[in-house]
């Protein structure tokens, strides 16, 4: 069985998107500053380069696919990415083929799913809707914090929905000038 991990940026009230977010502005308002974290620092992209070398595959919701124009390949390359959503869209031309895969039922189809096409490497999640499933659903096992100082005041949430308390067991800390990547292992 393959690891579910979710690596994603957030301000420090909780927010992975600032308001608004368009297919201009897939962050939101100000909410590029979540990334700052990739400009530079050789500990944080040594750091990228590891978990994005660990996917095999990825799952997303669709509110983050119709955002993204995925024209040479998806969240990580060219891992497939399985798409949680309640219709596939119509017209799927402006992207590779075979690249996505819409799953009308459910997170646990999704990752069992991911899992097989991952061929024992790591699913990755991208974005808030994926992670809360995976949370709620107890199907996440692990989680890097990107944590950015700032406080966004508005946008997506990344902690919501969750269906009750989980425990966390910190593994990894990584200081950096522009972020603090936290990893926690979600204990079951």
């Amino acid at each position: 069985m393959a690891k579910v991990l979710s690596g994603i940026s957030m301000s420090l009230d909780g927010f992975v998107t600032g308001p608004n977010p368009t297919h201009e502005e897939q962050l939101g308002e100000g909410g590029g500053v979540l990334f700052g974290w990739l400009d530079g620092n050789p500990d944080s992209a040594r750091l990228l380069d590891e978990m994005v070398a660990e996917v095999g595959a990825v799952i997303m919701g669709r509110v983050g696919y119709d955002l993204a124009r995925w024209t040479d390949g998806g969240p990580v390359g060219k891992a497939p990415c399985f798409v949680l959503t309640h219709e596939p869209p119509a017209d799927q031309s402006s992207h590779p083929p075979g690249l996505f895969t819409f799953v009308t039922d459910g997170i646990e189809s999704a990752v069992a799913q991911a899992e097989k096409a991952a061929d024992g490497k790591t699913v990755g999640l991208h974005g808030a809707s994926a992670v809360q499933q995976c949370i709620a659903a107890g199907l996440l096992d692990e989680i890097w914090i990107h944590l950015a100082p700032v406080l966004l005041n508005g946008g997506t949430r990344l902690f919501e929905h969750l269906g009750g308390q989980v425990q966390l067991e910190r593994k990894r800390v990584i200081e950096a000038p522009t972020t603090t990547h936290l990893l926690f292992a979600v204990v079951k």
